[in-house]
């Protein structure tokens, strides 16, 4: 019996007891992890498609270890340019194992809503207040974040992922380790070195944009050429 499942962004076709290798998950080493976006399940002649999920069937794993991958030279000419640049990249990897494949019976985790409670007055329970209010209440207002775009080496996709995680500001990602980084944006498709980020960050949030920008015009995709 084999599934096809997807797991951390990427499509497997994954058996049981098999090893099998994911971007960076962020559940800790020998925890277990059920991953429920079945597309495809298989047991001998009988073949299920989902559409695109099935329902009901899920696929359980073990986290084994969090590991780096092998490293890949990404190397950029343009001919008649005298134009050259090598980089190195290793992704952020987790290994698992395969433990079983359920076909039907999986639960997927749903969030309830509160109801609201009943106030008491005198010991009695008073009637909720269940009216539509006749005018809309007031947003607050929420701290906007810095463009974290201004950081040589991150695009819409990058800055949106990181905003997601909780880091809005140049402050806060000066402060967050490059391998930190490199784990919260593993599921962004592309290879991207995060090396300078913090450091370009502190600049920015120091307010050094001279400093900064001459330091960018060395670098190409926050690597130095």
């Amino acid at each position: 019996m084999y599934a096809i499942v997807e797991m951390a962004g990427q499509q497997f076709k994954v058996a049981k007891d098999q090893k099998v290798y994911v971007h960076r998950l962020q559940t800790e080493e020998g925890k277990k992890v059920t991953f429920d976006n079945v597309l495809l399940l298989a047991d001998g002649s009988n073949v299920t498609v989902g559409a695109p999920a099935i329902d009901g069937a899920a696929v359980e794993a073990k986290v084994v270890k969090h590991l780096r991958g092998d490293k890949v030279i990404v190397f950029h000419k343009k001919r008649r340019k005298g134009y050259k640049k090598k980089n190195g990249h290793r992704q952020s990897l987790t290994e698992i194992v395969i433990e079983s494949i359920i076909s039907k019976g999986a639960k997927k985790t749903e969030t309830k809503k509160a109801e609201p409670k009943a106030k008491k007055t005198d010991g009695k329970a008073a009637p909720v207040d269940v009216s539509v209010a006749s005018k809309p209440k007031a947003k607050k207002a929420t701290a906007k974040g810095d463009d974290l775009k201004k950081i040589e080496g991150i695009g819409p996709k990058i800055a949106e992922t990181l905003n997601a995680a909780g880091i809005s500001t140049f402050a806060e990602l000066a402060k967050t380790d490059a391998a930190k980084i490199s784990e919260i944006i593993a599921d962004v498709r592309g290879n991207h070195v995060t090396d300078t980020w913090p450091k370009q960050a502190q600049l920015a949030a120091d307010g050094k944009w001279d400093e900064l920008q001459k330091w960018q015009d060395e670098l190409d995709g926050g690597v130095a050429k």
